[in-house]
């Protein structure tokens, strides 16, 4: 017996009919060592590490007192910031387009999908994103730690994480599903860049703390990661054709890059600085802690959509031809029945490319 030749694991049984090849794709997909495999496994301890630096996140802006002085010196701190004022001062506009972005990132995320026909993938990403919406509506309402309350006394919604930058970073990481593997990293590139500068401008407008929207960030890309490991899991994945970088790519990923690292080594740097103690909060400390939450947010946008190409290199989500096919060894077999009579029936100059029935008659023989 081979060392592949054996039931699947898990799931209920199926017949095997004509050209149906899920059995063996699922036992190719279960093998160790396999494609699927190595990404199955690889994408699952990527979304245990999100989730893990989701926790320390929620642990360590929300739950202590230390990082909830930090948050609220962040968001009075764009009042304390000259240029920042000024620029939302001269630009009002931003809002409108901020919320116009919500909008037609999921648009855009469905047409691409819809257009190109794939409509499993499309439904997928759309799923996901509502799926990541749900657990932070609920991470918001129902997760422990102090709530707060308006000047009326009456308890206010926390916002950890963003509903807002969960919407725009689901759909520029959704776009990896349903673009081709060769406009991919172009496409969540640009989603990456728009989710960074729509994080920054929600700490800048002061809609949102940075732990809001770190952690919306690292929520979406743990709920595709889960995604990923499930459509490999289910063998929905295969090997994409190497080839090389064209310069398109190049201009997308290159800046990605250079924002992620330039956002999280700034924030980095400037979060040691900034953190408050237990005294009173010195006057340039709301202004630093401004800049820096700024950066964080903006670094994370783009260090998700670049761990996210990184991780998915090389590989192709989009349905390719099926690996196997049982097709019977006789090519009489895939004639109809009444062959004969249809012979019978064709003038005596028809066509020659005809084929010959080479078992007239009943066909209840039998080939070993």
């Amino acid at each position: 017996m081979a060392p592949f030749d054996r039931p699947r694991t898990g799931g209920s049984p199926r017949s095997i009919a004509a050209g149906d090849t899920w059995w063996y794709a699922a036992v190719a997909g279960e093998a160790a060592g396999s494609f699927s495999a190595r990404i199955r496994i690889r994408m699952r301890r990527a979304c245990l590490a999100a989730v893990l630096l989701l926790t320390v996140t929620y642990a360590g802006l929300v739950l202590t007192a230390t990082g909830r002085r930090w948050g609220e010196a962040a968001v009075a701190g764009r009042l304390a910031d000259p240029a920042v004022a000024r620029f939302l001062r001269e630009h009002p506009s931003l809002q409108g387009l901020s919320t116009l972005g919500l909008i037609l990132s999921v648009v855009l995320l469905a047409a691409v999908g819809v257009l190109r026909k794939r409509y499993a993938l499309t439904a997928a990403a759309l799923g996901t994103v509502a799926a990541a919406l749900v657990a932070a509506e609920a991470l918001q309402r129902y997760a422990p730690g102090p709530r707060l309350v308006d000047a009326s006394g009456a308890a206010l919604q926390s916002g950890f994480p963003s509903s807002a930058a969960v919407t725009v970073t689901g759909a520029a990481l959704g776009l990896a599903l349903v673009v081709p593997y060769r406009l991919r990293a172009v496409a969540v590139g640009l989603g990456g860049l728009a989710s960074a500068a729509l994080g920054a401008y929600a700490i800048a407008s002061g809609h949102h703390r940075p732990g809001d929207v770190i952690a919306a960030d690292l929520l979406v890309f743990a709920v595709f990661a889960a995604l990923t490991a499930l459509l490999a899991r289910k063998g929905r994945i295969r090997p994409a054709v190497r080839r090389g970088l064209p310069p398109q790519r190049l201009l997308v990923t290159v800046p990605l890059a250079a924002l992620a690292l330039a956002g999280l080594a700034a924030g980095g740097y400037l979060l040691l600085d900034c953190l408050p103690g237990t005294g009173p909060v010195p006057v340039e400390l709301p202004r630093i802690a401004h800049r820096c939450g700024q950066a964080l947010a903006a670094g994370t946008g783009a260090a998700v959509a670049l761990a996210l190409l990184a991780l998915l290199r090389h590989v192709d989500l989009d349905p390719g031809p099926p690996s196997y096919r049982l097709t019977s060894p006789v090519a009489a077999d895939a004639l109809p029945d009444d062959l004969p009579e249809d012979l019978e029936d064709l003038p005596e100059d028809g066509p020659e490319d005809v084929p010959e029935d080479p078992f007239p008659g009943k066909r209840d023989h039998e080939i070993s």
